[in-house]
């Protein structure tokens, strides 16, 4: 579905990335992992045809997106949903008018499809009907964050999810829902996803394949189990800060610590209606 080949891309002579290759097949979540100033966003940037690479190809479908021409590019990225980092709500709209922004902006759609469409994703999402007219800050964050996937799903019911940080900012309860709904939209709907994040609990729990950056280079491609067991240098000093947290909640559960402050459990399966 998504690979990106042999990418190069600079910013007024400095590379940003180096060689990044890595493939998205159908269905699957691929995780974009790395520390700030990797060039985790920017890859990103690259799929949605708002930056260019300097060399290399970007292939959606089989199609080579650094050859197509703008017009192609916008028809392209109807099929591409985008979840902005911390949602990105507008916060002079209501709920209804940031899910269905992309459909007002055509003059020839239906209200009452439009309204119809909004309240379906919001079912979607897990959130009730009625929050139709209530502002942004109305809402806590995770259910803006929802909202924001809302609106990345009413536009075109698109086949591709792209992820920034999704649960930056978040408390763990609602972070785990927003974890809970991106399987839930991969397993239900065959949504194929790429998530960016540093955070490496949630990478774990919704990837099905990762790609790890550091300066701007892949240093590790392949399934959550051998990333936990790869032997690289930079890999374990990016994983060891994780594995020093596990250890240490694990320690105090066994010295009998309540489990109010032990590491978040595996979540169940997705369920709308939550409120977090």
């Amino acid at each position: 579905m998504i690979e990106f080949r042999d990418i190069i891309y600079s910013i007024d002579g400095r590379r940003i990335l180096s060689d990044v290759s890595f493939v998205v097949g159908e269905g699957e979540t691929r995780v974009i992992l790395g520390p700030s100033g990797s060039g985790k966003s920017t890859i990103l940037r690259l799929l949605l045809g708002l930056v260019r690479p300097d060399s290399g190809a970007i292939l959606v479908g089989g199609e080579d997106l650094t050859r197509v021409n703008e017009e192609r590019m916008r028809q392209v990225r109807q099929m591409i949903g985008m979840v902005f980092q911390q949602g990105a709500l507008f916060d002079s709209m209501t709920v209804a008018e940031n899910v269905g922004f992309s459909l007002l902006e055509h003059e020839h759609t239906d209200e009452d499809e439009v309204e119809r469409r909004v309240r379906e994703t919001l079912r979607q999402v897990g959130l009730a009907e009625d929050l139709v007219d209530r502002m942004p800050d109305e809402l806590s964050g995770g259910m803006q964050r929802r909202v924001a996937i809302a609106r990345a799903l009413a536009a075109r019911d698109p086949r591709i999810l792209l992820y920034d940080e999704p649960t930056t900012g978040l408390d763990p309860q609602a972070a785990q829902r927003i974890t809970d709904l991106i399987l839930h939209l991969r397993d239900a709907y065959g949504k194929t996803s790429l998530m960016v994040t540093h955070d490496i609990a949630d990478a774990y729990k919704v990837g099905n394949c990762m790609t790890l950056l550091h300066e701007g280079r892949v240093v590790f491609d392949g399934d959550p189990g051998d990333l936990d067991r790869a032997e690289s240098p930079v890999v374990n000093e990016f994983l060891a800060p994780f594995r020093s947290a596990v250890a240490l909640a694990a320690q105090r559960i066994s010295t009998g610590v309540p489990a109010s402050r032990a590491p978040r459990p595996p979540s169940a399966p997705f369920s709308p209606g939550g409120t977090p």
